[in-house]
């Protein structure tokens, strides 16, 4: 019986008290159901290579991957005050921010960079939906600013990717003055004579697409972003209406003219870099340049993006009632 004794029970011992696998090995893509793998999908930036769907994206692994070699440099957002109105319901807001700056590695919700993108400087700022469901409040407003301000210091166009669920409610009016107070920078930026792209994503709304987000020259949506003000499900709720299909989707948004391309994550870099160029009348590559430009001439007469410096009217509304809650997991639930 010392078979027994020496190798089988081992093997079951060694077997019973191996550590568990992780849980986030595989991942569901939500579209077809398929299982990827996680290394797979951090390869192909989190875009599911079968069904092209665009899945949620870190602030930092976006600017890895927007600028050239993954090399940037990181801007600092600027001091501000913390929980001021001393705000708390389930929890306290400070023990909010705690575990999203644990959790994303993050200051606040958006992180600044500047580097070159296919050799042409830029300066970026990135929303980062996992903190706080990318809200608005001081400290965010006060980084897209300074990120507006650094563009206009070192003369380089300003990139924005937008994904939030509005304005910070822990912060009330002091989270909605970042409306007005960013759409001042924006009109310093285009003062400048310097092109400002926006990238909207899944999701952009709430106080955000009434101010910033829909004050750039071009317009680029990733594929299905949600993008509005309220939510459908709010709309509908409100006017007792069914909305049509697809709508507030970014397809549906190119086609009433809100939108000027839609365009993959996968090509998000190099289509950027060729507006840029076009924009600065830097080199670019000649193959692909009539493309670019057919998508920025065919926006022609009053809709047309403004690339002179000349600003444009923020779809501003009369109120925030009807936008969605506004922070934490509550913006997610606000935004489906």
């Amino acid at each position: 019986m010392n078979w027994i004794t020496n190798i089988v029970r081992p093997k079951i011992g060694s077997f019973l008290s191996r550590k568990d696998m992780p849980s986030n090995l595989w991942i569901k893509d939500p579209q077809s159901g398929e299982m990827v793998f996680h290394k797979d999908l951090e390869q192909n930036l989190w875009v599911v290579p079968s069904s092209g769907y665009h899945m949620k994206i870190g602030a930092r692994a976006r600017l890895t991957s927007f600028f050239d070699d993954g090399e940037f440099e990181e801007i600092s957002n600027p001091e501000t005050p913390v929980d001021p109105l001393k705000f708390r319901d389930e929890r306290r807001y400070t023990d909010r921010l705690k575990d999203n700056k644990a959790k994303t590695k993050l200051d606040d919700a958006v992180l600044i960079g500047t580097g070159k993108v296919e050799g042409i400087a830029m300066t970026c700022a990135v929303q980062d939906f996992a903190f706080m469901g990318g809200s608005l409040g001081m400290a965010a407003g006060e980084a897209i600013i300074a990120a507006m301000e650094t563009a206009i210091e070192r003369k380089t166009p300003f990139v924005l990717y937008a994904a939030s669920g509005g304005a910070r409610m822990q912060e009330g009016i002091l989270s909605l003055m970042q409306l007005p107070r960013t759409t001042v920078a924006v009109q310093m930026l285009k003062e400048a004579g310097l092109p400002y792209i926006v990238v909207l994503t899944n999701p952009t709304t709430g106080g955000v697409t009434a101010s910033y987000a829909m004050l750039g020259d071009i317009h680029i949506a990733e594929p299905e972003a949600l993008i509005g003000f309220a939510g459908p499900r709010v709309i509908e709720q409100t006017i007792r209406e069914k909305m049509p299909e697809g709508f507030q989707r970014s397809e549906y948004l190119q086609e009433h003219g809100m939108v000027d391309m839609i365009v993959s994550r996968l090509d998000m870099r190099s289509t950027i870099a060729r507006i840029v160029g076009i924009l600065t009348k830097q080199p670019v590559n000649d193959n692909v340049t009539d493309v670019v430009e057919t998508e920025i001439d065919g926006e022609t007469g009053a809709d047309a993006p403004d690339v002179d410096g000349t600003p444009e009217d923020a779809p501003m509304s009369d109120t925030e009632q009807d936008a969605p809650v506004e922070a934490s997991s509550d913006a997610e639930k606000s935004a489906s």
